[in-house]
């Protein structure tokens, strides 16, 4: 009788279920429900809908009973550094602020009075973006203090769901990590530097490891799915899963988790929390078994997904990478500005970049993605040259996983800029890390190395040489 888990997979921009099972030592994939999201304004804030994002969580649950699949086990992974507070009756104070919110402005000058900059990357190995964890807890306290004072849990937002299905809070690790605010050696939380910041240490839950069997569905949940079945962490951090799912037999990998943002990095056994590694501007995010995530945060196809948006048409990721992929424009900007972080117009913000910088400015929006297409290319090829400083180590190809495994163009263009071999694929890696860490739990695949050679084994991929 074959065994079916349930991954839960929640992006920026959408979410979908997807049912997994084994057969003939491959792994089977089969989407049942897929929702929409994205931030919402309320109160002057970007903020995310996390009540109807739990309703969607639900209704994708009750496909399973239709289609007469019932899940041994499911767990839920998104993406990081956001949260919610909650109140001793389980109730969410105020919003679920989106990271894209402006509510982080300054917060890094008001943290670093209370530890310096330096001595903070020392403590954590997590690289500074405006939008942590540590900097948005730093917002609260400024501008809602109330807020801290009521609370009794801070649960990052795949912990809440967890929460909201089982009426159990820990915190899972991948996750707790993006925060800023857990110490890479003892893999708990840093405990001084929260006392620093005068963060009240009562919210901060148990951490636990991808794997980790939370319990059972709450007898409430049951009813209204119509089955019950074990919640068992993933790498709840959308990035961390997606690594998990890296099809690669080698100790050593490069890769780009590549979608609304481009995570490019390797793995190592100990974190490497150097002057030199912040100077790069690395983090060092935990990932499965402990290991961990060596990357650079690089703002990827949230550029693109901008541009295709604005173009107001009925177009397909395929059908724009093709057409950029013909235009004569080689100028390039800097993909890690914070001017794309979350401009009014991402094509006029990319002429203007061109334009400050003495380049040919793009005119239609098809060389606006091409720009986006070869700076990102760019980034990467300048990122790997860092790995490779800092590590030591020299890599002969990278593996691009993500929905972003899908442009061509821009696969074509990174080889060229790497002078690597580009293995794309698999597409839906992070659903596939999720299920895997389910399996392993479930002793159906042995370890992390038995799982990415099943992974190599069930998926296809594509591969684009450097010349």
């Amino acid at each position: 009788m074959q065994q079916y888990y349930l991954a839960i997979d929640i992006g920026a921009s959408s979410g979908r279920h997807i049912l997994a099972h084994m057969e003939d030592g491959k792994i089977k994939l089969e989407e049942i429900y897929r929702f929409p999201n994205g931030m919402i304004e309320q109160d002057g804030q970007l903020v995310w809908d996390i009540n109807r994002l739990f309703q969607e969580i639900k209704a994708g649950m009750k496909k399973c009973v239709t289609l007469k699949k019932i899940p041994v086990s499911m767990g839920i992974d998104t993406w990081a550094v956001d949260f919610v507070l909650l109140d001793g009756e389980g109730k969410i104070l105020g919003n679920s602020v989106a990271y894209r919110d402006s509510r982080t402005q300054g917060m890094d000058k008001i943290v670093y009075k209370a530890v310096d900059e330096n001595k903070l990357y020392e403590m954590t190995g997590i690289q500074k973006q405006p939008f942590n964890t540590i900097y948005q807890l730093m917002a609260v306290k400024e501008s809602k203090p109330e807020y801290l004072a009521k609370a009794k849990k801070m649960l990052m937002i795949p912990d809440y769901f967890h929460y909201r299905l089982t009426g159990k809070t820990v915190t899972e690790y991948t996750n707790a990590t993006t925060t800023q605010l857990v110490d890479p050696k003892t893999k708990d939380w840093n405990w001084d530097l929260i006392q620093l910041l005068k963060y009240p240490k009562n919210i901060f839950q148990p951490i636990r490891m991808p794997g980790y069997e939370l319990g059972e569905l709450s007898e409430e949940i049951q009813k209204e799915v119509g089955f019950n079945c074990k919640v068992v962490l993933p790498a709840t951090h959308d990035t961390a899963s997606a690594v998990m799912a890296v099809p690669s037999n080698q100790e050593d990998i490069l890769y780009i988790s590549s979608g609304t943002w481009s995570l490019m990095g390797t793995e190592l056994k100990e974190a490497n929390c150097s002057l030199e590694s912040k100077k790069y501007n690395f983090t060092n995010e935990g990932g499965y078994d402990y290991r961990f995530r060596y990357l650079k945060n690089i703002m990827g196809l949230w550029m693109i997904q901008n541009v295709k948006k604005e173009m107001g048409e009925n177009i397909s990721y395929g059908e724009l990478c093709e057409k950029a992929a013909k235009e004569n424009i080689s100028s390039i900007v800097n993909c890690n500005d914070v001017r794309f972080l979350a401009p009014k117009s991402m094509h006029k913000e990319i002429q203007l970049a061109c334009k400050e910088s003495g380049q040919k400015v793009p005119e239609t929006l098809w060389q606006v993605a091409a720009v986006v297409y070869q700076s990102l290319a760019h980034c990467y090829g300048e990122t790997i040259q860092e790995i490779e400083n800092t590590t030591g180590k020299v890599f002969q190809q990278i593996h691009v996983i993500g929905g972003g495994s899908l442009a061509s163009y821009l696969n074509d263009l990174t080889a060229k800029a790497t002078g690597k071999t580009v293995y794309a694929g698999p597409v839906e890696a992070t659903a596939i890390g999720n299920i895997a860490a389910q399996m392993i739990a479930a002793k159906e695949l042995g370890n992390l190395q038995e799982a990415r050679a099943c992974i190599a084994n069930s998926f296809e991929l594509s591969v684009y040489k450097s010349k």
